[in-house]
């Protein structure tokens, strides 16, 4: 018998996998590998000397920061729209609104620090045995030791998460309540 998720769950992990996908390249194209049932081409950086801690958190959590998001900038409005007839004026003022209002709750919800605190661009080292959660090597990845190379990212890690606390049996899957003007 095959495992299955709620909707809820389902969700949370699109979410999840949108911003990962989207932000880390290598994961990318394993994804792309698998869906294509494509070989795959080069093994993985090696494992961290010792496992990061993982931090586990129910879908409720992602759909409350999601709520949140929507709440503050309406991102889930933004990002439902199709904006392939709109002017890059449009949607960049439109941009600018969603921005600002979803940094602003991000900054209410969430602290976020930089994973490496050398400036972008700046020339770094990168030890052996490294914790491959933390870093992602890109380029010309190879050979034993350390290695050298340009900070071309330096990462985001959140370091605590605020969220409201719910109240009775709300539905945490309801991002956004429907409105409806009464005449």
């Amino acid at each position: 018998m095959t495992e299955t998720l709620s909707f809820a769950g389902r969700l949370a992990l699109a979410w999840v996998c949108f911003f990962r996908v989207l932000f880390d390249g290598a994961l990318a194209a394993r994804v792309r590998r698998v869906l294509t049932s494509e070989p795959a081409a080069l093994p993985e950086p090696p494992a961290p000397a010792s496992p990061p801690e993982v931090v586990r958190s129910e879908p409720t959590a992602a759909l409350q920061l999601l709520a949140v998001l929507q709440r503050e900038g309406r991102l889930v409005d933004f990002l439902q729209q199709d904006v392939a007839s709109f002017s890059d004026e449009d949607i960049g003022a439109a941009a600018r609104v969603v921005h600002e209002g979803c940094r602003r709750a991000l900054g209410s919800h969430a602290t976020v620090v930089r994973v490496m605190t050398e400036p972008e661009g700046a020339s770094v080292t990168v030890e052996e045995g490294y914790d491959a959660a933390r870093l992602k090597l890109v380029g010309n990845v190879g050979g034993k030791g350390a290695l050298r190379g340009l900070l071309r990212h330096a990462g985001w890690r959140v370091e605590s998460l605020r969220l409201p606390e719910l109240v009775g049996d709300h539905d945490a899957s309801i991002v956004a309540p429907a409105e409806v003007e009464i005449e």
